[in-house]
């Protein structure tokens, strides 16, 4: 309740406010006048009136959007200045240096340097820009997540080929990458992938696709159509008298079964996809649709079905975009995965896939170093693919095992393992040939597909690279040719399986994504020696096994070969190889060395109802004696390298989005989601 004295004080406090406001409107002496003057007081007055806090409040904003602004002045500035003015020097240069934004950034990043000086690797060597013209045709570049079938692009060939929009450059990563240090080089992960998860996110879904730039496309020469007529020969005398079989007999004209699973036509796939050969490709299509059936009683081996069904399943997928194929791959994907189930997780080497059982061969608890090692692409890449972290899971355990166990030689693997103890056996016996060559390939291969993050697959490879170096390396005579021989408990034979010709590619494909300088020259002293197994030779093929003369011996070559190893079984390994060479040299001469290969295939070799056959003597023109067998990897290798080689088109495959696996079939370098 108000006081006497307060009800008399108020009134006189609103009448002075009253006539304060009235005196200012009416305009008298103290009234507004709109000077500066007069607006300073009054804006001071109002700013007195605000409480502390409110004061604070602004002036924090104030000082927040000053320091706003000088930020997007220094941030924006340099690009608004580079748009406008740019130099042609500035142009030419401006890739080269660092920090610089590029107004057209390339969809690879540039490789890393390394800064490194020290021991036996001095350096890494940078990717160099391919001589070849830069210049798109044939598959579509790296599929990421491969389009639906009903966005496709005519090609030249009347083939309907899936293309992929191009990759945009993902934004720069502020967290320092991992790397990795071997005898001075330094390796950093690829900027532009990630390394694998053991949890699998999501599965893979086709993506819808727009057709890519139109360039010119590279013509196919008169040694690719040579290829493809061989390969339209080879395909007759199977479609002919072995449809829907494993393999062609092609002197009986008729086939011989292994799995029962029509493994030539699987592994032939992407080689006719590669070529361009439309309509062999949809009749082959019609037979995985209506008649490829996994649900068979049937005993295989893990190594080979791994390599070349689910591997040329996979790689079709990735080329055609059509799920026909991927949702074969997860069928015998998850038909094959009872040979996990051992006491050591080293897998047994035969599956029946009918039965989902699995056993070590009926002589032996142990399997085969290379093909437990060998099988970590395709698995990987179907964990990728569909979700499922349980393939990349069980392959990742077998590498994770293998790279702790002990009776290695620097780096070097004996050939077997007891899939009960997990455990190397017959420990002293050292080859890159049989039973052991793909371990190799398959720890550099591993590495790429990743991302180059995975650092112990990057470690073993190089202590296994510097193994051979020490231990291995030869040179014989009278032409001192390099060669791999072997090592049986401290004895060196000068032995060398055509197989390991598959290792100056794999050299080379190494130092093309950083490592060493010195692997691609060993590289080039190899794929000679390579060459010179099928020169040396009366027929101008290569036998299975050569031994080298260490000692010159007057009329004597190089190359020895001995009665049971002069066979000849239409292999791929060195055509692989010279592909490697050329597509990153541009060396003509590895061109002409394959040509010369193809050449004596089809003088020695092919059959005239259709078909090549391999064939049991190498040293004899006049009687090379046919064994009446073509393999499937014939056509799923030998054939799609040489077309690859004869190429000078690197976007066909690129090496930068694909790596192959150990059967040619090309699965995707992983890239960020």
């Amino acid at each position: 309740m108000y006081s006497a004295a307060a009800a008399a004080v108020s009134p006189p406090r609103r009448d002075f406010i009253s006539v304060t406001l009235s005196a200012e409107r009416a305009g008298g002496t103290g009234g507004y006048n709109n000077s500066k003057a007069w607006r300073r007081r009054s804006c001071w007055r109002k700013w007195k009136q605000l409480s502390r806090l409110q004061r604070s409040v602004i002036l924090f904003l104030f000082a927040f959007l000053a320091v706003c602004g000088v930020l997007s002045y220094t941030s924006l500035g340099e690009p608004w200045k580079s748009l406008t003015i740019k130099s042609p020097d500035d142009q030419r240069t401006e890739s080269a240096i660092p920090g610089l934004k590029l107004a057209n950034p390339a969809v690879l990043p540039a490789p890393q340097k390394a800064d490194a000086n020290l021991g036996d690797y001095p350096e890494l060597s940078p990717q160099k820009p391919p001589k070849l013209p830069h210049i798109r045709r044939g598959p579509s570049n790296l599929q990421i997540k491969p389009p639906r079938r009903d966005v496709r692009l005519k090609t030249r060939h009347g083939t309907s080929r899936a293309v992929e929009q191009p990759v945009q450059p993902d934004k720069e990563e502020k967290t320092e990458k991992s790397v990795i240090s071997w005898r001075g080089a330094v390796i950093e992960p690829d900027q532009s992938t990630e390394p694998p998860s053991s949890k699998i996110k999501e599965p893979e879904k086709p993506s819808s696709v727009e057709a890519e730039d139109q360039k010119e496309p590279v013509p196919i020469n008169e040694r690719q159509m040579a290829v493809i007529e061989a390969f339209r020969h080879a395909w007759k005398g199977y479609r002919d008298f072995a449809w829907g079989h494993d393999e062609l007999k092609p002197l009986s004209k008729s086939y011989s079964e292994w799995f029962g699973l029509g493994l030539t036509l699987i592994d032939a796939l992407d080689t006719m996809w590669i070529l361009g050969l439309k309509e062999e490709f949809e009749e082959a299509r019609k037979w995985v649709a209506t008649d490829l059936a996994f649900d068979k009683n049937v005993d295989v081996n893990l190594f080979e079905s791994t390599i070349r069904i689910l591997g040329g399943l996979l790689s079709t997928y990735h080329l055609s975009g059509d799920s026909l194929f991927l949702e074969k791959a997860k069928d015998i994907g998850n038909r094959l995965m009872p040979a996990f189930k051992t006491p050591s997780k080293i897998p047994y080497s035969d599956v029946n896939i009918g039965r989902g059982t699995a056993h070590p061969p009926r002589w032996t608890s142990d399997s085969t170093v290379a093909e437990v090692t060998s099988i970590q692409l395709e698995f990987r890449e179907l964990s990728r693919l569909t979700g499922d972290e349980k393939f990349q899971k069980a392959v990742d355990e077998v590498m994770k095992h293998v790279h702790t166990l002990s009776g290695k030689n620097d780096g070097l693997v004996p050939m077997f393992i007891n899939t009960n103890s997990g455990q190397f056996t017959h420990l002293g016996v050292y080859t890159l040939g049989a039973r052991a060559d793909s371990y190799y390939e398959y720890l550099l291969k591993q590495w790429i597909q990743g991302g180059k993050k995975e650092n112990e697959l990057l470690e073993d490879y190089m202590r296994a690279i510097e193994g051979v170096k020490k231990h291995l390396l030869q040179r014989s005579q009278p032409k001192q040719l390099t060669f791999v021989g072997e090592l049986a408990h401290g004895h060196f034979s000068a032995k060398m399986d055509h197989l390991v010709c598959f290792l100056p590619g794999t050299l080379a494909l190494g130092a093309h994504n950083g490592l060493t300088a010195d692997h691609m020259k060993l590289a080039e002293a190899l794929i000679e020696t390579c060459y010179q197994m099928y020169a040396q030779v009366e027929t101008g093929l290569s036998p299975e096994i050569v031994h080298f003369n260490l000692h010159a011996q007057k009329g004597h070559k190089d190359v020895e070969i001995k009665p049971a190893d002069r066979h000849n079984l239409l292999r791929p390994e060195t055509v692989e190889s010279l592909f490697y060479m050329y597509r990153f040299t541009g060396d003509k001469k590895y061109q002409d060395w394959g040509w010369e290969i193809l050449q004596n295939f089809n003088k020695y070799t092919r059959v005239p109802t259709g078909g090549y056959t391999s064939i049991n003597n190498v040293q004899n023109p006049s009687n090379p004696e046919p064994r009446d067998k073509m393999e499937s990897f014939f056509l799923g290798e030998t054939l799609k390298y040489m077309f690859l080689l004869f190429s000078d088109d690197i976007d066909l495959i690129n090496l930068d989005k694909y790596v192959f696996n150990t059967e040619a079939h090309p699965l995707p370098i992983w890239a960020p989601a």
